[in-house]
């Protein structure tokens, strides 16, 4: 069972409900996996997921790079890691580097789930699409205050939309069969800020007032 988070381009939202529903489902899927883990590729795999360093605590991996997302709802200080997703880091420093996420927004919440934003007046068809760097071979989980890629459901579709987890989401780290989403970083202050903007209005997952995103910027490089 596959959770969608989407870059969303003005097709329908499915409800609260629904998303819940297949995150139960998602994770499921994964205690199944876990159980069929009899094959050398599939252990070698999970081994290999069990001793990767994790993104656990706020003081990040030694090549950490601490970014400031600025919003009109207060800052999130986020440390990523560009050691084990090296590719999807220094795509969204990219990103960050251009000044592209300034003026954007967090547009959709989902309580204990995920919020999400962006800068979709800016966004092209054009716009490169990223490699996916899977949890289950980078062992960075999409765990409370992950920073991840959106993406469609082509692997390999992040652009430049992401999302920051409310709470644990391991049905969004995939499995053997199911590709996850590229967590490449955790929140390190800020928390309560995310929760926040996940507990505002919204509609099919719609904020109604989007949050501004002021400025997202490098505090260490």
């Amino acid at each position: 069972m596959h959770v969608r988070l989407r870059r969303f381009q003005g097709s329908p939202f499915s409800h609260v409900a629904a998303v819940v529903a297949l995150m139960l489902v998602g994770a499921a899927a994964l205690a199944g996996c876990s159980r069929s883990s009899s094959s050398g590729t599939t252990s070698e795999a999970t081994s290999a997921l069990a001793a990767a360093p994790l993104i656990m605590t706020t003081t990040g991996p030694k090549d950490a790079v601490r970014i400031r997302i600025t919003t009109s709802e207060g800052t999130i200080d986020v440390v990523l890691d560009r050691t084990h997703a090296p590719k999807t880091t220094a795509n969204f420093l990219h990103y960050v580097d251009t000044g592209f996420y300034n003026g954007g927004s967090f547009f959709r919440s989902v309580p204990g789930f995920v919020i999400q934003g962006g800068n979709k007046p800016l966004e092209r068809p054009t716009d490169p699409k990223l490699p996916l760097e899977d949890p289950i071979r980078t062992g960075l989980r999409n765990v409370d205050g992950a920073i991840s890629m959106a993406r469609t459901r082509e692997p390999n579709s992040a652009t430049s939309e992401f999302f920051i987890c409310d709470g644990n989401q391991p049905s969004l780290d995939g499995s053997m069969s199911q590709p996850g989403y590229a967590a490449f970083g955790r929140v390190t202050s800020g928390m309560v800020v995310v929760r926040n903007i996940a507990n505002m209005p919204a509609e099919n997952q719609l904020l109604t007032k989007p949050v501004t995103i002021v400025s997202i910027k490098r505090i260490s490089r």
